[in-house]
Parts: structure tokens; sequence; C-alpha cells
């Protein structure tokens, strides 16, 4: 094999890749332009309109029915993990992305250790982007959580000033920022499209999996129902929620020494043997093939994820 075939190879595909993330995730030249000109005459593109979002979803329907999502779990709803993270990227381009990183990496695999190792490097890389998707829905998730009392004690105080629930949740969209006035926002432009408010807020409960956002709209579904002080209602909500946030930074910080314990615990291993087999890969080449290193690693695997499901198990206190 010509010895510069691999690294030609290699600058291609991470050539490819580089393209394939500026198609799916950058804007064009257009609508970026029209972007400036909507910032200088003084529109408000803080969120889409009603069009915009019932279009995406279309997308999103539309992008369901491809090949990955028929492959994929009934339990695995890819479409409503995207909805939750926020991301404007379709599942089948990400999974094309995952697809070309993992070959780059069992391509840097083959050129900088050995063939060993290809797959778990091919594993690692098709696990990233969505990683990222995680960790994206993970963190707006949290910032709604953190933003949701504000918005309660902000729709109290314009239910107290007489405007209606409407209103005040047109008030959330307007005055605080993403991802929490999005989600409010959807909510005001649907119900004015005549969908009912039960209906709109019990999609942004499926959209955002927060318990305190069900206590929101369970209290408005009753209060609809039988009457009574929304607004007091709203600002005990709010309260509660205010108090569970200080009850869990003093559990994060009692836990911390747990947390990172099981974090060294965890990268320990790996990293040791990350490091012998750059140094002296014929001596962890015995774990894949020798019979007995294979059974020595697949029970040091399993030890490693139930050591690390203790772990968070103990550290992972609900409040």
């Amino acid at each position: 094999m010509n010895p510069m075939l691999l690294p030609l190879l290699v600058g291609g595909l991470v050539v490819a890749m580089v393209v394939l993330l500026y198609l799916a995730l950058g804007k064009g030249a257009g609508e970026a332009a029209a972007d400036r000109l909507d910032v200088l005459v003084g529109r408000n593109v803080r969120k889409d309109s009603s069009a915009d979002m019932l279009l995406k979803q279309a997308i999103q329907e539309r992008d369901r029915q491809t090949l990955m999502d028929r492959l994929t779990p009934g339990f695995l709803n890819l479409t409503r993990m995207f909805e939750q993270a926020d991301c404007n990227i379709k599942p089948s381009a990400l999974f094309g992305i995952s697809v070309g990183l993992a070959v780059v990496g069992a391509a840097l695999c083959v050129w900088l250790v050995n063939i060993y190792v290809v797959p778990l490097a091919a594993l690692l890389f098709f696990a990233l982007p969505w990683l990222w998707l995680y960790n994206k829905r993970a963190t707006r998730l949290k910032m709604f959580a953190a933003q949701l009392p504000d918005a309660m004690e902000l729709v109290a105080r314009a239910l107290r000033a007489g405007h209606s629930l409407a209103a005040g949740m047109h008030v959330v969209a307007e005055e605080m920022p993403a991802p929490i006035s999005r989600e409010f926002g959807r909510v005001y432009e649907e119900q004015n499209l005549g969908i009912p408010l039960e209906e709109t807020l019990k999609g942004m409960c499926d959209r955002v999996p927060n318990l305190d956002l069900r206590f929101f709209v369970t209290s408005v579904a009753i209060q609809r129902q039988t009457g009574g002080d929304l607004a007091e209602i709203l600002d005990r909500i709010g309260h509660v929620i205010r108090e569970r946030f200080k009850i869990l930074g003093q559990v994060k910080a009692l836990t911390a020494e747990g947390r990172l314990s099981g974090i060294v615990l965890i990268a320990m291993p790996i990293g040791l043997f990350m490091m012998m087999l750059w140094m002296k890969p014929d001596y962890v080449e015995l774990l894949w093939k020798d019979p007995m290193g294979i059974k020595m690693s697949i029970a040091a695997i399993v030890l490693v994820l139930i050591g690390s499901y203790a772990i968070k198990k103990i550290v992972d206190i609900k409040v």
C-alpha cells in the first residue's frame, strides 16, 4: 500500500466532514444578509413565527420517515429529542455526520495506533455528534428550569394587572430570553390560531419534560374548570421551584467529592489503557489476543459499568 495514500484519504475525509458540518449548521449568504437587515430595521428576530414553527415541524415529520427512523426502536423518539434540543439539523443529517466521523476515526486509528482498536475508535467518533445533541438538550432543559420561576412570577404579575393568561404568556415571550421565550411564544401563537389553550400547554409539556412545568399546566387546567386565584398559585409554584434549586445546590456541594471520585475511577483505567497502547502496544495485545485476556477485558468493562452506575445512584439525589 502506498504510504502517501492513507494521509490523503484522511485529509479528504476531514475536508468532507467540514463541508458537511458547514452545510448542515451554517447559514447561507442570503439568510445572513436578511438577518442583518432585520436587525437594522428593528424587527424582532429572536423567535420564529408560527408559520416558521409549523414548517419546521412538517420538515421533521417528513424526516421521520427515513430508513434510520424506521430502524430506530419505538421508545427512542429522535424527532422529539431534536425538538427538545432545539436543533435545526435533521436526524438523517446528523446520522450521516456520525458515519463520516466514524470513518475518519477508523482511518486515524489505523494511521496513528493500530488496526486492533479500529472498532473502538469508530464507535467513539460515531457517538460524538449524539453526545453533542444530548448535551445541547440537557443544557436547554436546564436553562428552561432555571428561567421557570421568573416566568411564573411574571405571569402572576400580569394576571394581577388585569391581563389574561394568554397575554401573560405573551409578556414572557417578549421580555424573557430563550429558551423559555420560544416555548411560551409558541403557546401564544398556537392559541391565537384557534388551538385550545389546554392542548397547547400539553404540547409544551411534551416538548419540555419538566415536572414543575407540569405543575403549572395542571394548575391552569384546574383553575379554568373550578376557578380560583391563579396568580397566587403561580407565586407558590415559583417559590417552591426556587427553594428546590437552593436545596439542589447544597446537595451538589455535598456530593462533589463523590462525583469527582467517580470520574477519576472511571477515567483512570481508560487513560492507562490508552497510554500503554501508545507507548507499548505489544504489552497490551494479550487483552484481545489471548483467551484469558479477552475474558479479563470483558470482566473489566462490566465491572467499570457496574461501578459507574453504583456511584451515579449514590450521588444522584432527587430533590
